[in-house]
C-alpha cells in the first residue's frame, strides 16, 4: 500500500488520532519538547492536517497554510541525528498506539523516517 492512499484505507479519525499519539509523546521527550511551544494543541493540529494532506484526504494543510515546504518550515529548528532519532522513537509508539494503522506501520515508517532524514539540518 502506498502511503499517499492510506486516507481511503483507515479514514480521518485514524489519522488524527496519530498526531494526538505524536504530541502525547513530543510532550514527555526529553529531546523534541524544547523545540516546540508550551501549548502544543496549534502544532498537532497541522501535523493532523498535514498527515490527512499526504495520506489522501481533503488538501485543508494546503488551502489554510500553503505548499507544506516542509524543509523551509522546519530550517528554524537544531534537527541533527539526535533529534531526528528522537522524532522517529515517538511517532513510531504513536503508529503502534493508533490501532487502525498497525497493518501499515512499515509503510508508515519508512515514509516517516526518509521525511525525518531529508528534515536534518546540522
Amino acid at each position: 500500500m502506498e502511503v499517499g492512499s492510506l486516507f481511503s484505507q483507515v479514514g480521518e479519525a485514524a489519522i488524527l488520532e496519530l498526531a494526538e499519539h505524536f504530541y502525547e509523546g513530543v510532550a514527555s521527550d526529553a529531546t523534541l519538547r524544547p523545540m516546540y511551544p508550551p501549548d502544543l494543541a496549534p502544532a498537532r493540529d497541522r501535523l493532523g492536517l498535514f498527515l490527512l494532506q499526504r495520506f489522501g484526504g481533503p488538501a485543508t494543510y494546503s488551502e489554510l497554510r500553503g505548499h507544506p515546504r516542509l524543509r523551509r518550515r522546519h530550517a528554524g529548528f537544531p534537527i541533527g541525528v539526535l533529534a531526528r532519532e528522537a522524532w522517529i522513537a515517538v511517532m513510531r509508539s504513536a503508529v503502534r498506539a493508533t490501532p487502525a494503522l498497525a497493518a501499515y506501520e512499515t509503510e508508515l515508517m519508512a515514509y516517516f523516517g526518509d521525511t525525518a532524514t531529508f528534515l536534518i539540518n546540522q
